[in-house]
């Protein structure tokens, strides 16, 4: 079909740049000996192979290809988000397998579209002893897929740059996406990715002071600054045993959970007033500090831990790990009162911004969601007024508006949906309904044996590929993924 013959070039190139990330294992797993050379290089040849393959097939039609409609772009993320973790399983099944200690590949597939979609869930144990390039492939591509692959396939690819706005818009999370930093994509799409280095620079070396080894602090940062939460412990972050580190990660969890855009904005204008005057920074930042609060006390008045200090350390470590949908845990947060891990992992939908590295709801459409409450209450009692929906003092138009409407509808049915579809399988409510809602938010730990004592290994190979589309309808939010399926997607 025509859209194809639009899309195969760009998602060729893609899978040729996503190549080269595999050779960052190869070499660290050549350098320290460990048995994953067969692996990684055959599963590096595949990909190579394939996109070759692509863009030879393609390459008389590249010189004839128009710019990227919007649909061709929503196409691309699309299939990006659903083959590149196909990909990425390859070295993951190859290992296990030469290892006599063999996986099926629905659990190599779930692992990788954890890392990819920074969802952090895992269906591994003995974590602590894979070798390190294991671990690093593992939590390596969940910085890579934080900021977004095609994000930073328009930063960095020639071939896309003819439709690197359409790809940008569809890539990019949030109601208000619209918005320029620069005059062209491609550098917006630099400057984010700049941003986003530069702050995983500064979380990796605050780790390595923090006490961490090098290699550690590497890993760790990898899952932190994507809000992605894949740990090379079992244990978690609680392997580390340190305060120190644990208020230095939830500084950089609550700084990833913060829209990267308005850093790139305020570092082009040299202000950190843009970020502090942001209404949605201000929401965000004030949802995590006021819930972490609450679950102090609440662990105090309930006696769960008597030392105010370890209480206050506990509460936000774990609170904001799960709120801002990074996953980590220092402690089986499911044994305190029930209150607090339900709330907390209802959190993980609203407690990030747009542009962000989390998934989830995002705090910009809690925002319109409650100004529109405010505003049809409003009209209740004044049916003539004018009264526009203001944010920050800028009006929202109502597309974005309608637009959000939508989602949250969307949303809310396929939460309802995919639960009662685990449900067939004769699973308990709270694990159905939890590990729905923590796979469509990116979140990764749910309640009771998958919580954070616990993994999704228990979960048959039909309900892991559920969980498998929650995870990627999450990272697409959900509208893009459906608007393949409608006729008029496929109308010339």
């Amino acid at each position: 079909m025509q859209i194809f013959s639009r899309v195969l070039p760009f998602f060729g190139w893609i899978l040729l740049g996503f190549s080269f990330v595999y050779l960052v294992p190869l070499a660290v797993g050549w350098w320290r000996g460990e048995p994953v050379l067969e692996a990684f290089f055959f599963g590096f040849l595949l990909i190579v192979g394939v996109a070759l393959a692509i863009l030879g097939y393609t390459q008389n039609l590249k010189r004839s290809l128009p710019d990227l409609r919007p649909r061709d772009g929503i196409l691309l993320v699309v299939l990006c988000w659903s083959v590149l973790p196909v990909f990425a399983a390859v070295p993951l099944y190859l290992y296990f397998l030469q290892a006599g200690k063999p996986i099926s590949f629905t659990f190599a597939f779930f692992e990788m579209t954890s890392g990819l979609t920074t969802t952090g869930a895992t269906v591994l144990t003995g974590l602590d002893h894979l070798p390190y390039a294991i671990n690093l492939w593992r939590c390596g591509l969940q910085w890579v897929g934080g900021m977004g692959i095609l994000v930073l396939a328009v930063a960095i690819l020639p071939l896309v740059n003819s439709g690197a706005g359409k790809i940008f818009r569809a890539e990019s999370t949030g109601p208000l996406k619209e918005t320029k930093l620069t005059p062209r994509i491609q550098e917006t799409a630099k400057g984010l990715w700049l941003v986003y280095s530069a702050l995983s620079l500064l979380c990796l070396v605050a780790f390595w002071l923090g006490g961490m080894s090098w290699g550690d602090a590497w890993l760790h940062m990898f899952a932190t600054m994507s809000l992605g939460g894949l740990s090379s412990y079992d244990a978690s972050f609680s392997a580390f045993q340190s305060p120190l580190l644990e208020w230095t990660c939830v500084v950089f969890m609550m700084l990833a959970s913060g829209s990267f855009a308005l850093y790139f904005a305020a570092f082009i204008h040299g202000s950190l007033g843009v970020v502090v005057r942001d209404h949605e920074w201000r929401s965000t930042m004030m949802l995590l500090i006021l819930a972490g609060l609450l679950v102090t006390l609440i662990l105090l008045v309930r006696g769960v831990v008597s030392d105010p200090l370890d209480a206050l350390r506990l509460a936000f470590f774990n609170l904001v790990s799960i709120a801002s949908t990074t996953g980590f845990a220092t402690t089986d947060y499911t044994q305190w009162p029930i209150f607090i891990p339900v709330f907390m992992l209802m959190l993980s939908g609203v407690a990030t911004s747009a542009g962000s590295t989390g998934a989830g709801i995002k705090m910009a459409r809690l925002i319109i969601l409650f100004k529109q409450t405010q505003r049809e209450i409003f009209r209740l009692l004044h049916p003539r007024a004018v009264h526009p929906l203001m944010i920050g003092g800028e009006s929202i138009r109502n597309d974005v508006v309608f637009s959000m409407l939508a989602f949250l509808l969307v949303y809310g049915g396929t939460v309802l949906v995919m639960t009662f579809s685990l449900l067939l399988f004769d699973r308990s409510l709270d694990i159905a309904f939890s590990a729905v809602v923590a796979s469509i938010n990116n979140t990764g730990p749910g309640l009771g044996a998958i919580g954070p004592a616990g993994n999704y290994s228990l979960f048959s190979t039909p309900e892991l590929l559920i969980l498998s589309l929650a995870m990627i309808l999450g990272r697409l939010e959900i509208l893009a993924f459906f608007a393949i399926f409608t006729r008029e997607f496929w109308r010339q």
